[in-house]
């Protein structure tokens, strides 16, 4: 039996958080690698399609950079998921090199299309196991003061490589390309090396000893018995409950979240999110301005980062979940219907926008104003918050599988409907999902802000979140 007085010891001891914050920072290091090779084929489709001397491939070839990788992400994420529990969150976390370091090696050397594919299967091998992993690990050594801030640091290090992935694509080569991101993926290696397991997947495998020691890592206080009873009564709670595939929807607390997580998920995805960092360049290539498409990509990511440091700082930790989520989808919504009117006026022929060359990047750069506190950061903050310890790690396959559905059919939507009814066509559908979006955000998306874990299990229960 459990001695409860233990558990109503007051600590001696003030908890530090630099350990945790730390932790999650060098964790990012591969969010990092993921960004660069997520948005590799916003420089480089067009690069490659246009050079004749090095590539002989066609756009319609190249747009399949574009599906495969999401294709093979939707594929992996169930091992990786599994793996999360057998071999745990970190171990998983650092077999991310061995994909990413082989797509580095496949764009480097590549003549023939086939190989560039190659490349991009390993990179969503390399998708599957970060979504798989990486949001269940912040999620599990992290406080919710941290975790409500420094959370954001996942995707805040993702969108880090899509700029830099612009950056330095503009102005170098695919071989070159390669060869400068190749040894990031190798810091990774080494530095997240020496960092801890997450105490939930010890506390999972009953070693009790290890999960107080990564307490006392992350929390930097030397009593740590309180901390471990508590956080033990919770696993062990959550543990305790069945955790087969059809208790995901019999169990309520599991539907909420599940249809919370996938509902987030695709949303992000029917926002035009994604598609329009792999088709960042494309896109103000076919706006014209006064600025060169790559200068304007630049100019757009490099916003973009800055954005999510406010919005990691100032707004997500002040607003509650849902609120900025059904804000971002309504701004980005209502810019989405601007940026496909102005690309259905530009295709008329009686209608002179010279005056107007502006909008591309103006409305791409509100859109990333909206984004930045909502659909960009909530979906990876949410997804580790929202499940218990004895389903998480099928859930989490479930929802990167839907990432993977969502980007590959948003990505072969946009593609698509541009070539079958004009370019303005997929703004216009994204703009339609945000609307609907926006309405059903209320009601699906609960507020998990300021609670632990177990605070969340507990309010999904009694569906306290929705209040």
């Amino acid at each position: 039996m459990m001695d409860t007085n233990l558990l109503r010891t007051e600590k001696v001891e003030k908890e530090k958080t630099w350990s945790q914050i730390l932790a999650i920072l060098i964790g990012t290091i591969a969010g990092l690698c993921d960004g660069l090779s997520f948005a590799w084929a916003s420089p480089f489709l067009i690069k490659i399609t246009q050079d004749k001397e090095n590539y002989d491939i066609t756009e319609d070839q190249a747009s399949y950079f574009n599906v495969i990788q999401p294709i093979s992400m939707i594929i992996s994420c169930p091992i990786f998921s599994i793996l999360t529990d057998t071999i745990g969150r970190k171990r998983t976390l650092l077999l991310i090199v061995l994909p990413h370091f082989g797509s580095w090696l496949c764009a480097c050397l590549a003549k023939s299309v086939y190989v560039f594919y190659i490349g991009r299967a390993l990179a969503g091998l390399a998708d599957g196991c970060l979504f798989a992993s990486l949001p269940i690990y912040v999620g599990e050594i992290a406080s919710p003061v941290v975790r409500g801030t420094w959370g954001n640091a996942v995707s805040f290090s993702i969108y880090s490589g899509e700029f830099l992935i612009n950056l330095i694509g503009s102005y170098t080569d695919v071989k070159t390309t390669s060869y400068i991101c190749l040894p990031i993926s190798i810091l990774f290696l080494i530095t997240f090396y020496f960092m801890p397991e997450s105490p939930y997947y010890y506390i999972k495998k009953g070693e009790e000893e290890k999960a107080k020691d990564t307490l006392r890592f992350l929390k930097r206080i030397d009593n740590i018995d309180n901390d471990y009873m508590r956080l033990k009564v919770d696993v062990e709670r959550q543990l305790s409950e069945s955790a087969s595939w059809k208790d995901m929807i019999n169990i309520k607390s599991n539907r909420r979240a599940l249809i919370a997580g996938i509902f987030i998920r695709f949303t992000q995805q029917s926002a035009g999110f994604n598609v329009f960092y792999v088709y960042t360049q494309f896109i103000f290539q076919k706006g014209g301005g006064n600025i060169s498409h790559e200068q304007a990509s630049i100019l757009f990511l490099g916003l973009s980062l800055l954005l999510n440091i406010i919005a990691l700082t100032f707004i997500v930790k002040r607003f509650g979940r849902r609120l900025c989520y059904m804000s971002s989808l309504a701004g980005t919504g209502l810019l989405l219907y601007i940026m496909g009117t102005f690309y259905y006026l530009d295709g008329r022929k009686d209608i002179d926008l010279t005056n107007f060359r502006w909008m591309p990047i103006g409305t791409m750069i509100g859109y990333q104003i909206f984004s930045s506190f909502g659909i960009a950061s909530i979906p990876t903050l949410m997804l580790g918050e929202l499940f218990s310890a004895s389903i998480k790690a099928k859930a989490m396959a479930l929802l990167s599988v839907t990432f993977g559905l969502g980007a590959f059919f948003n990505n072969y939507i946009f593609y698509a409907l541009n070539s079958a009814i004009g370019f303005y066509s997929p703004f216009y559908f994204f703009a339609i999902c945000n609307t609907i979006g926006v309405v059903m955000s209320y009601y699906i998306i609960p507020e998990t802000k300021g609670k632990t874990l177990e605070e969340i299990q507990q309010a999904l229960k009694k569906g306290s979140v929705y209040n």
